[in-house]
């Protein structure tokens, strides 16, 4: 059947709601699996009205689904929102963000391919929202490289990936519950144990609305602990490959 879930965390974008509705609602619509996908936007504990709107915007949209919960953090709720996802049978499972930098448009050559492959991650040849989010970026895949022998990852955290349920659930035991950079290590998983995964070409904008929650402070506490993860995770992956 297909069924597809789409993910989408949202941390005070009560600004940006409706366009991105206007954007990925015709998404579920049309790859609808008989009524059965969903567009399901987590308010991760917002102080604003993010969960209001949500809630008002999916009364005239059937395969819309609002969800609410404390603030954990976008990593904390992008695996909520895929356990969510296959708690509810969901086949496919798709992720991006709720700040409007992705091309819903482009989401059909993903899902066009999505036979042919485990899982599918955007990569964004060229940004539009900033070099220091750019340099990130490239020092990220450069410490995942030496951590985990040497895996080639053009792009790692892309907020557009689109995942078979087999996928997610095998790499998901993997990772530490409410851990910071879930979709890196998706990502890195796939790529370490030569999951059959693509790295397709997307855009990707400024932010189109709303304030960013992440600052350069909370960049290297998460890169702190991130390199502490990495080396925790890695020590679990070999303990697994010696049993």
């Amino acid at each position: 059947m297909d069924r597809l879930y789409i993910i989408v965390p949202a941390y005070n974008e009560a600004d940006n709601l409706e366009k991105i509705v206007e954007d990925w609602y015709p998404i579920v619509e049309r790859y609808h699996a008989d009524g059965t996908s969903r567009l399901v936007i987590i308010n991760d504990g917002s102080k604003d009205d993010t969960y209001e709107v949500l809630c008002n915007l999916a009364k005239k949209r059937p395969l819309m689904q609002p969800l609410t919960k404390q603030n954990e953090g976008h990593g904390a709720t992008v695996l909520y929102g895929y356990r969510y996802a296959l708690e509810n049978n969901a086949e496919y499972i798709f992720q991006t963000d709720s700040d409007g930098q992705t091309n819903s448009k482009e989401f059909h050559k993903f899902w066009e391919k999505r036979e042919q492959y485990t899982a599918l991650f955007g990569n964004r040849i060229k940004r539009e929202d900033g070099r220091v989010r750019v340099l990130i970026e490239k020092v990220l895949c450069l410490i995942l490289k030496f951590y985990f022998g040497g895996v080639l990852i053009p792009d790692s955290n892309a907020p557009f990936r689109l995942m078979r349920a087999s996928y997610l659930k095998k790499y998901l035991k993997k990772i530490p519950e409410n851990y910071n950079l879930p979709n890196v290590m998706l990502t890195t998983l796939g790529q370490y144990y030569h999951e059959n995964i693509i790295f397709i070409p997307i855009s990707f904008r400024p932010r189109q609305g709303g304030i960013n929650s992440i600052n350069m402070k909370k960049i290297f506490k998460i890169g702190r602990q991130a390199l502490i993860d990495f080396r925790n995770i890695k020590k679990a992956v070999m303990i697994d490959e010696k049993r």
